[in-house]
């Protein structure tokens, strides 16, 4: 199973039940036939923006609604950063992205759950990720 796979399924698992341990989350996500480590269960979290909350994960919250419809970011190659949203939100997570004026992006692409985020350089992909959590969380 490929990592946007594994994501989603964790997604749907923390959404599903309370979970307290990373150690759970992969018992669950192997139960579920999804075979996971806990250092790329950790990363998944990270990346997912995923946060404890009363001591169960959960997804950020942002003015007490969930995150608008970002899911996660991912690396590509050394000059870009890809965003998964919720169908049908890219075009609108991208606008919100755009609006952000963050100085090392170069430009960004959306389709119907997809964003291609150009960057400077691989340096700025990490401060882009960053940036990008912080104005969702």
């Amino acid at each position: 199973m490929n990592k946007e796979s594994r994501q989603k399924r964790i997604l749907s698992l923390i959404r599903a039940k309370p979970i307290g341990t990373q150690e759970e989350l992969k018992s669950l996500l192997e139960r579920a036939g999804v075979p996971a480590t806990q250092s790329s269960v950790s990363r998944d979290l990270v990346e997912l923006g995923v946060v404890k909350h009363r001591g169960h994960y959960a997804m950020p919250q942002a003015n007490g609604a969930a995150v608008r419809g970002l899911l996660s970011l991912d690396l590509s190659g050394d000059n870009l950063v890809i965003a998964r949203t919720e169908p049908g939100l890219a075009s609108a997570v991208a606008v919100e992205i755009d609006g952000a004026a963050i100085s090392e992006i170069v430009g960004t692409l959306a389709g119907e759950d997809t964003i291609f985020v150009a960057v400077r350089d691989q340096k700025a992909q990490r401060a882009v990720m960053k940036k990008i959590w912080e104005i969702f969380g």
